[in-house]
């Protein structure tokens, strides 16, 4: 009923009711602090790489052979390298 679609899937209406509008206006507000709230957690690299070790670490606490296995045969890489030269 007098509604009309935006670009982002969400209906304009054309209220007169100033109750409706409110309500409008207030949702839209919640939509885009959600969204202003996503892109700085996005753009917040310090906190991604802090959660990415973090998470890195409790596997390595959970499962260490892997991570052993990794690091004998990195050692090992380096050590013939440097026996190479």
């Amino acid at each position: 009923m007098g509604e009309e679609p935006r670009a982002s899937g969400t209906a304009v209406t054309s209220s007169t009711n100033p109750e409706q509008i409110q309500r409008e206006i207030e949702e839209t507000r919640e939509q885009l602090g959600d969204t202003v709230e996503a892109l700085a957690a996005k753009t917040d690299v310090k906190a991604r790489a802090t959660a990415t070790m973090s998470r890195a670490s409790e596997r390595v606490r959970r499962r260490p052979a892997p991570a052993i296995a990794i690091g004998v045969i990195v050692v090992g890489l380096l050590a013939r390298r440097m026996l190479k030269n």
